[in-house]
This record gives C-alpha cells, sequence and structure tokens, in this order.
C-alpha cells in the first residue's frame, strides 16, 4: 500500500537511484570476486569473506529498498533501517575481525564506512520523508 498519493519529492527520487545504482554496483563488483576465480580472488587481495559475501548479499536489497522506495512503499523504509544496522553490525564484526590480527584490505575500511553512513542517510531520509511527512 502506497504511504500518500502526493508527487514524488526530490530527495525520494534521489535515495532511490542511489539505492538501486549502489546495488547494482555492489552485485557486479561483489560477483566478480565471489565467482572470478582465482585471477579476481588475486586482484581482491587480503578480503574478508563474510564482509563480501555480506555486501553482495546486501547488494539485492539494496535494489529492492530502492525501487521500493521509488514507489513510496511503507516496508521499504523498514528496509532500508535494516539495511543500515545490518550493514552497521558487519562493519563492527570486521572491526573486531582487524582487532584480532585478520587480514583485510585498507579499501574495506573506506567502503564499509560508507556503505554505512549511506544507508543511514537513506533510512533517515525515508523515514523523515514517508513515515513522519506531516498529514
Amino acid at each position: 500500500m502506497k504511504i500518500h498519493t502526493q508527487q514524488r519529492g526530490p530527495l525520494i527520487w534521489a535515495i532511490s537511484l542511489v539505492a538501486v545504482g549502489f546495488g547494482l554496483l555492489t552485485i557486479k563488483e561483489g560477483g566478480m570476486i565471489l565467482f572470478g576465480g582465482e585471477a579476481a580472488h588475486a586482484a581482491a587481495g587480503n578480503y574478508v569473506p563474510f564482509v563480501l559475501w555480506f555486501n553482495f548479499m546486501a547488494g539485492f536489497a539494496y535494489v529492492v529498498a530502492g525501487i521500493e522506495l521509488w514507489l513510496q512503499q511503507r516496508w521499504a523504509v523498514w528496509l532500508a533501517v535494516a539495511i543500515a544496522a545490518a550493514t552497521a553490525l558487519v562493519f563492527m564484526a570486521f572491526g573486531v575481525h582487524v582487532i584480532i590480527g585478520g587480514l583485510y584490505e585498507k579499501r574495506t575500511v573506506i567502503a564499509m564506512s560508507l556503505r554505512t553512513l549511506v544507508w543511514v542517510m537513506i533510512a533517515a531520509i525515508a523515514w523523515h520523508r514517508l513515515v513522519r511527512r506531516p498529514a
């Protein structure tokens, strides 16, 4: 069920496109490493498998969330919140992995920081624009 029948605002338009684009890139990049063979694994360096698998699978949720936010579906706001929370939890688990001496790439720190920030922002904007919108 749609939340309201008003025209989609520019922020919803923007976060929807960011979510879908981010999701498609995540699926492409993660899939290349996961299914690309030894050369892809070597090029990826010291990737952390649980982070890679989470991000690859989350990429599909990003696309769904983006499409459903575009359609202004209430449940998509909750999906965005869940993605933000799950990403933050995986980032924390990655931090533990690093603290206990696990191998990693610096780009993973940057990528997880960006993912967490982007999804917190998407969830906050979606909540503000689609759930808390004044009647």
